[in-house]
C-alpha cells in the first residue's frame, strides 16, 4: 500500500467515525470533491454519488410474461381490426404458433385519474393510483425464452451467474436494520418462477447480499430459522450459537484475509436475530380491520376451488404486499414479490398461451388489489416518497392470437411501471406501435439497463460507479449499457 492509499484509508476511517455528526457529513462532502451527498450507514458506497430521492425498493415481478396490451397499454387498432388476418409488415419470428388474427383484449379499458390513463378492468383497482405511476411502454428484451428473459430483468444479464438487483443494492447501500435481511424475497406460494433462487443470488458479491426467501403462506415461512426438535430448548439453542460463534471467530482470526467466513458469520448472527424479529414482522394480527380490508384480507384462510380464481389471488398477493410494507417499515432495503410459478398447468402463472381471459383475470385482479393497497398504504404513512415500486415481467405477449383465445411470447415490446421514490406520476413514456408489437420509435427503445440505472440514480448511486472486479472484468448491474430516464425523474 503506497502513501496515497494510506491517506485515503485514513480519511475513510475518519469519515466512518464521524458520519453521524453534521460536521462529519460536511467534511465528507468536502473530501469527495462533489456536490453535497449523504453518507450511508454500511455497504461499499460510504458516500453517495449524489443526493438520493429514495432509500428502499419493492419489485413486483410477474413470472410467465404478463400481457401489457391486456392490462396497461390500450390498443384501439386491435379493437377495430379484431379477427382480421394479422399483417406485421415484416417477417415475425414467433416463439410457438401465435401469428393468428389480430385479437382485441377481452377486457374493457377505461380512463382513470387526472392523467386519463387507460387501463383495463382486469387491473381496475390500480385506477386510483395511476396519477402516482409512470408507465414505460417501450421496453424491449433479447429473447423469448422465459429463463433467459427472467434473468435479464432480475439481474441485468440473460445468463446465470450474476447478482440480482436487490443484491447489488444491498452491496452498495448496506442494511437499514440490524435484525432483518437487507434483501427479502416473497415467492409465489405455489413455487418458484423460472430460475428459482438464482434470480436473487449474490453470485460473485458477498454471500450476505443475496435475497432471503420467505413464504408467508407456509407453516414454516423461513426454512431452518427455528429448531423444531423437541430436545432443543431455547437455552441450549443459545448456547450452541454462542459456541459456534466462538469457533468461527477463532477460525477467522487465523485467516484475516478470507472474507467468506466473515460473510457466513454475519449470516448466522442475522439468523439468530431474525428468530425474534422475523415472526413479529410476519404477524398480521395487530393490523387494524381497515388495513386488512384494504389489502383484501378481511376473510383470510378460507378454502378455494381447484380452478384459478380471483378471491384466492387477492388474498395471496395482498398478504405479500402487506408483509412487504411491514418489512419496509422495519428497515428492509429491497423486497421482491413474485406472482406466478414456473411451467404450471392449469396455469398458475402469466404464460397465457391458451386463454388470456381465464388466466390473466384472476392473477391481474389479485395483483392490482395488493399493489394498489401497497401504494395507498405507503402514501398515507409518508413512505411512498422514499420507496420505489417497480412492476415488471420478463416480456410481453403478441397482439395476434395463439389458438383462439391465447397469446404467444412477445420479447419485442412490453411494459414496466414505476411509482414513488421521486418518480414522476401520471406519466406514460415511450409508446409502443399501434398493435403493441414493437416500440413506436424502434431506434430508441427502453431496456432493463435504463430501468436499473434510473432506480440506482434515485437511490443516490451512479450506476457506472458501482462495480466489482470479477474474472478480470469490472462488472456492474447495467453491464456496459444504461442511462437514467430523465423524463421519469421528478
Amino acid at each position: 500500500m503506497n502513501g496515497n492509499e494510506d491517506l485515503n484509508l485514513a480519511r475513510r476511517r475518519f469519515l466512518l467515525r464521524s458520519r453521524d455528526s453534521f460536521a462529519g457529513l460536511a467534511l465528507s462532502c468536502l473530501l469527495s470533491g462533489d456536490d453535497p451527498v449523504i453518507a450511508t450507514e454500511s455497504g461499499v458506497v460510504q458516500v453517495l454519488h449524489h443526493p438520493p430521492k429514495a432509500t428502499r425498493v419493492v419489485q413486483l415481478f410477474m413470472g410467465g410474461a404478463a400481457s401489457p396490451i391486456d392490462l396497461f397499454d390500450h390498443k384501439p387498432a386491435l379493437e377495430k381490426h379484431h379477427g382480421e388476418a394479422s399483417d406485421f409488415g415484416e417477417h415475425v419470428e414467433a416463439f410457438q404458433n401465435g401469428l393468428g388474427p389480430w385479437m382485441k383484449s377481452p377486457f374493457k379499458f377505461s380512463a382513470y385519474g387526472q392523467s386519463g390513463k387507460m387501463i383495463s378492468e382486469a387491473v381496475a383497482p390500480l385506477g386510483d393510483c395511476v396519477d402516482d405511476m409512470a408507465f414505460v411502454h417501450n421496453m424491449i428484451g433479447k429473447t423469448g425464452v422465459h429463463s433467459q428473459a427472467t434473468y435479464l430483468q432480475a439481474t441485468g444479464f440473460q445468463d446465470p451467474g450474476f447478482p440480482g438487483m436487490g443484491a447489488w443494492i444491498s452491496y452498495g447501500l448496506g442494511s437499514l436494520s440490524d435484525n432483518l435481511p437487507t434483501f427479502v424475497v416473497l415467492p409465489d406460494h405455489r413455487g418458484f418462477a423460472s430460475n428459482g433462487p438464482k434470480n436473487w443470488s449474490s453470485a460473485f458479491l458477498p454471500t450476505h447480499t443475496q435475497g432471503t426467501a420467505i413464504f408467508p403462506q407456509r407453516e414454516n415461512p423461513i426454512e431452518d430459522l427455528l429448531p423444531h426438535a423437541e430436545f432443543v430448548t431455547k437455552a441450549s439453542d443459545q448456547e450452541g450459537l454462542a459456541l459456534l460463534n466462538r469457533l468461527n471467530r477463532d477460525f477467522q482470526q487465523q485467516r484475516p484475509d478470507d472474507s467468506r467466513l466473515e460473510a457466513r458469520i454475519r449470516s448466522y448472527e442475522l439468523a439468530a436475530k431474525m428468530q425474534l424479529s422475523a415472526p413479529e414482522a410476519l404477524d398480521l394480527s395487530g393490523e387494524p380491520d381497515h388495513i386488512m380490508k384494504l389489502y383484501g384480507l378481511e376473510a383470510p384462510g378460507k378454502t378455494y376451488p381447484a380452478e384459478i380464481n380471483v378471491p384466492e389471488e387477492i388474498e395471496y398477493f395482498g398478504r405479500k404486499c402487506l408483509i412487504a410494507r411491514r418489512l419496509l417499515e422495519r428497515g428492509v432495503r429491497f423486497v421482491q414479490i413474485w406472482s406466478g410459478n414456473d411451467n404450471s398447468f392449469p396455469r398458475r402463472n402469466w404464460d397465457s398461451h391458451e386463454d388470456i381471459e381465464r388466466d390473466h383475470k384472476p392473477l391481474a385482479y389479485g395483483m392490482a388489489v395488493g399493489a394498489a393497497a401497497l401504494v395507498k398504504d405507503l402514501k398515507q404513512r409518508g413512505l411512498l416518497n422514499e420507496t420505489i415500486i417497480l412492476w415488471t415481467t420478463e416480456f410481453g405477449r403478441m397482439p395476434s392470437t395463439q389458438g383462439s383465445k391465447g397469446r404467444d411470447h412477445n420479447p419485442y415490446v412490453f411494459t414496466n411501471w414505476l411509482c414513488g421514490g421521486g418518480i414522476r406520476g401520471g406519466v406514460s413514456y415511450g409508446p409502443s406501435d399501434q398493435w403493441g408489437y414493437k416500440p413506436l420509435d424502434r431506434l430508441n427503445p427502453t431496456q432493463v439497463y435504463d430501468i436499473h440505472a434510473t432506480i440506482l440514480h434515485q437511490l443516490g448511486i451512479d450506476h457506472k460507479r458501482l462495480t466489482v472486479r470479477h474474472n478480470g472484468i469490472d462488472r456492474r448491474l447495467t453491464d456496459v449499457h444504461g442511462h437514467v430516464i430523465d423524463d421519469l425523474v421528478a
